[in-house]
């Protein structure tokens, strides 16, 4: 689910944010690695390349002899190419790969067990919750590498000249559904007609986003066992109502829905939308575009806190040929303070149980960073179980397909919903 672009000035600041120390934590990188090359193939923002130009750079200075060749491409490109690769044997050694996406190749055996490189110890150093999004049927592939998560970013002044000045900066105070309603209501209302309240970022594949207002309605996209459809509940007409109303009430600009071609940030820098829905890793892009003061709420609750699971594993390919110097790598970018700079440098969030995120000195606009870590907090285990299924990536193919026609083209909830069912069915075979 998360997509990066290639914005603002951010290498320099990553630079400088990026002080690599010692391998404390997650063991692995020493110097009597064997000689080899590792490919790795990622796509990144400006600091996120930076950040990983460093610790390729770090991880050879600390393995004589070991060259990791970095490839940097379009998100839009990238997984395209992975599945092109692995099906002519040509796929890198390690990859970067969202959680979403990740158990389309876990479930296939396309991806290195790190089982035999990994011991219980270690494995207790990651959120349950991160490791679980690892792990297909209890077998780990790949190493969580980082997360993020989306907050509802405001343009101060816009806001204060409608009036709305008491602004949510927590979890206990954090709007309700009908507060939220309230707030982009009085908004349209104060805005110019080219200007709208808000924008959520569903946007350019970006579809499962729409799930944390069903979670927040205390609603599933799937049962417990994982293949039965739970969509069609009081919860999911009650999330589906709440987001056609966006469109409805002319909320958000007509042509952000979720096949729109606009990123949401994109909307709000631009100063075309007064709020919008946003991931952390945006922001170093954001303060450098945003010509206005802007702040960081959490996002609204209904019958609790919800937000997407943004964020990437690192992952090797089954078919490398040298599988322990790749497992040896994965394990050196998840030592704690590697992880620490890298998330510090692109203001992303940390897996591991023994970082603190409040306690990383976030390279840009560290006060608004506590509101997306507080917002973490707010995913859910069975959340996590269902944002990375193996069947999430066909389901969101229609989940698009369905919201479209349901927001823009007037299908009805019933309607959308017995059809969200039948795709679920199909892709499950349940």
């Amino acid at each position: 689910m998360k997509t990066t672009r290639m914005l603002g000035s951010a290498a320099t600041v990553a630079a400088a944010a990026l002080a690599l120390s010692g391998c404390a934590g997650f063991t692995g990188g020493g110097n009597d690695t064997t000689e080899g090359t590792l490919t790795f193939t990622t796509w990144s923002s400006e600091s996120e390349q930076a950040a990983f130009e460093q610790l390729v750079d770090e991880f050879e200075a600390q393995n004589d002899g070991v060259t990791v060749e970095l490839n940097v491409v379009p998100y839009d490109q990238m997984f395209t190419n992975i599945d092109a690769q692995l099906s002519a044997g040509s796929a890198p050694d390690v990859f970067r790969v969202d959680y979403g996406n990740l158990g389309v190749y876990s479930s296939q055996d396309q991806l290195l067990d790190m089982s035999p490189y990994v011991s219980d110890e270690e494995i207790a150093q990651f959120t349950p919750a991160m490791w679980e999004a690892i792990s297909y049927n209890g077998t780990p592939y790949g190493v969580p590498h980082q997360t993020d998560v989306s907050a509802l970013l405001v343009n101060t002044q816009l806001l204060a000249d409608a009036g709305i000045t008491d602004l949510p900066t927590t979890q206990a105070d954090a709007w309700t559904w009908d507060e939220f309603a309230e707030a982009a209501a009085t908004l349209k209302a104060s805005l110019p007609a080219d200007t709208y309240p808000f924008v959520y970022n569903w946007q350019l594949g970006g579809t499962p986003r729409w799930l944390s207002w069903l979670f927040q309605a205390d609603g599933r996209l799937l049962e417990e066992d994982g293949v039965t459809p739970a969509i069609d509940s009081a919860a999911g007409t009650e999330a589906l109502d709440f987001t056609r109303s966006f469109f409805e009430n002319g909320w958000v600009p007509p042509t952000s829905s979720v096949k729109g071609a606009t990123y949401a940030d994109a909307f709000f820098t631009e100063e075309s939308v007064a709020m919008a829905f946003v991931g952390s890793f945006v922001v170093p892009d954001i303060e450098n575009l945003a010509g206005f003061e802007w702040t960081a709420l959490p996002m609204p609750v209904d019958e609790r806190g919800a937000t997407d699971l943004g964020g990437n594993a690192l992952v090797a390919t089954s078919g490398t040929d040298q599988p322990e110097l790749a497992a040896e790598f994965l394990k050196f970018m998840v030592e704690a303070d590697n992880m620490s700079a890298f998330c510090a440098a692109t203001n992303e969030l940390p897996t591991r149980v023994d970082i603190d995120p409040s306690s990383i000195d976030f390279a840009v606009r560290p006060d608004v960073m506590p509101v997306f870590v507080e917002q973490a907090a707010t995913i859910q285990p069975s959340d996590v179980e269902q944002l990375t299924s193996r069947y999430l990536a066909p389901i969101a193919v229609s989940m698009q397909d369905q919201l479209e026609a349901a927001f823009v083209n007037g299908q009805s909830t019933a309607d959308t919903l017995a059809n969200l069912t039948s795709a679920i069915r199909q892709a499950t075979g349940s």
